[in-house]
């Protein structure tokens, strides 16, 4: 039986935490799948769920954009500072071992 919508599809989906939107998305597809998507539903649930896509897609990559402008500025601050090591080693427990993190 499909899981009922996270949300209410009057909610426009801009004001869905990602999360909600990936929930109510899950629970459409689940009705697709299931086969018990009445007709008179089925363009509108489609349209839903294409709506959430695309919105779920735009906060994708902004988030990638955004992360792509602060990666560079961190890895100058610690640079700068030296303190941090941007190479994917985690260095030593402390500052006077010897032995790494890992």
């Amino acid at each position: 039986m499909p899981r009922p919508p996270a949300t209410d599809d009057a909610t426009p989906v801009v004001e869905l935490t990602y999360a909600a939107a990936s929930e109510e998305l899950d629970a459409i597809i689940s009705e697709f799948e299931s086969g018990v998507v009445d007709v008179d539903r089925l363009v509108t649930r489609l349209e839903r769920a294409t709506e959430i896509v695309d919105e779920l897609d735009r906060r994708l990559r902004g988030t990638r954009m955004r992360v792509d402008e602060l990666v560079p500025r961190l890895e100058s601050a610690v640079q700068d500072d030296g303190d941090l090591d941007m190479s994917g080693d985690p260095g030593p427990t402390d500052p006077g071992s010897d032995e790494s993190l890992f």
